[in-house]
């Protein structure tokens, strides 16, 4: 996996932070200098973090286990979900519905409820319905979908959690924190960074920045599901060669024991020819 280049994260403008007046002490570790009222964060110290990130990342997602990234900022949350759907994992970027973590299973049950819904339809049952039932159960329906349909395929909590904002998304990390599932998250110089596991120190506002540490992000957990997935094949071949073997073995044995008998079939008709021979006078 390629080290993070200084350069693309300069240009996204990651460096920038929160007026001087906004900020985080705690954040002082990351942050370069101030200028002009606005704090300038140390990008060689982004780069370095994020590296470790995606090191952690990848070997989460080569497991085999979820990553679920959280934003409900109205300027990211596109671009969020765009990124998390082409990478195959879970996403909220609407309302954190309170309990999606700690109460996993009752989410879980929403979840189903909508899978019902979408059955009813397909199997007729829902046009036994009345109008205005029908019109409730559609706008259920709807409502589920918007709030949990990106994360109908997380059939298990997840194995990370990615925040973006982790002031907005404060629920999300305190139902993580107590569930001990590690936080992975794009911190600003206004945030609190101790109770993130990952601390990426960057611009967490601006769409651009938001993409290119995502981009990283994506890169590798994609090289952890393509590992992932090569093993697999590699695992299944050996498989299949071993059972191969296993099939051909007996033939092998049969071969040699039909050889052998053959052998000792034969061995009495010489040994008679040979006692015929010496039995026989002599011709003079």
């Amino acid at each position: 996996m390629p080290k993070t280049d200084f350069n693309l994260l300069l240009d996204a403008g990651v460096h920038f932070g929160h007026l001087k007046r906004k900020w985080n002490p705690k954040m002082a570790p990351y942050i370069f200098m101030e200028k002009n009222g606005i704090h300038i964060i140390d990008l060689h110290k982004t780069a370095v973090k994020l590296d470790e990130a995606a090191a952690a990342l990848k070997q989460i997602s080569k497991s085999g286990r979820k990553v679920l990234f959280v934003a409900t900022k109205k300027q990211i949350k596109d671009v969020v979900a765009e990124k998390a759907a082409a990478m195959n994992m879970p996403y909220v970027t609407e309302r954190w519905a309170g309990g999606m973590l700690t109460n996993f299973p009752t989410i879980r049950k929403a979840v189903k409820k909508m899978t019902t819904i979408d059955k009813m339809t397909t199997d007729g049952t829902f046009n036994n319905f009345s109008k205005r039932e029908k019109l409730q159960i559609s706008r259920q329906r709807a409502k589920l979908e918007k709030n949990l349909g990106s994360i109908s395929d997380l059939t298990r909590l997840p194995a990370a959690l990615f925040v973006i904002d982790v002031q907005k998304e404060s629920n999300a990390v305190k139902e993580a924190k107590k569930l001990g599932i590690p936080i992975f998250a794009m911190v600003d110089t206004c945030c609190d960074p101790n109770p993130i596991d990952y601390v990426i120190p960057a611009n967490d506002d601006a769409v651009k920045s938001v993409a290119v540490i995502l981009d990283t992000v994506a890169l590798a957990i994609t090289e952890g599901l393509s590992e992932r997935k090569l093993e697999k094949d590699n695992e299944e071949s050996e498989k299949a060669a071993s059972e191969k073997a296993a099939v051909d073995k007996p033939k092998t044995r049969a071969r040699k024991t039909k050889t052998a008998d053959a052998v000792e079939e034969s061995a009495p008709a010489e040994v008679a020819t040979t006692e015929a021979a010496v039995e026989a006078p002599e011709v003079q």
